[in-house]
């Protein structure tokens, strides 16, 4: 086993949260093993405040918080259908594929996911406009997260 795939386990037992990993290859055994995340302290959310009139919509800069999605059928919520690594851009010299305010039409390319060295185009399935983009450039994304909110034309 290569030095390359002791770390891509080790990249994947970090994103899935396993504690411990043992391999028995050809009589060759990997053993590895990291400190188990400390437990997450419950929150407690507030009841809301009502607001008068919203901000409009901008790029952020880092993730918004608080990615809860309106009650409207003109509004799509793109989930990540995966664990793995966000990439706005297909190389970070380049230009984001979409930014807050861009026109898409269905099929067009929004973002890639890493997984397992694996490049994952995620792409609209409606034509619309990019309300919220919710995860930054090369953060790590999980399974159903939010990553963008796109108003139906």
């Amino acid at each position: 086993m290569k030095i390359d795939d002791i770390r891509a386990l080790a990249k994947i037992m970090k994103e899935t949260g396993l504690t411990s990993l043992k391999i028995d290859e050809d009589g060759v055994v990997i053993e590895l093993s990291r400190a188990a995340a400390p437990a997450a302290v419950p929150v407690i959310a507030a009841a809301p405040v009502p607001m008068e009139a919203a901000a409009p919509a901008k790029a952020p800069e880092a993730p918004e918080e608080e990615p809860d999605a309106p009650a409207d059928d003109d509004v799509v919520t793109v989930t990540a259908p995966m664990v793995g690594m966000f990439y706005s851009a297909p190389n970070p010299k380049d230009k984001p594929y979409v930014t807050v305010g861009a026109k898409v039409k269905a099929g067009d390319i929004l973002c890639i996911i890493e997984a397992m060295k694996l490049m994952n185009e995620i792409v609209s399935e409606v034509d619309g406009t990019v309300e919220n983009i919710f995860v930054g450039n090369e953060h790590v994304v999980e399974f159903g997260q939010p990553l963008f909110r796109i108003r139906r034309d």
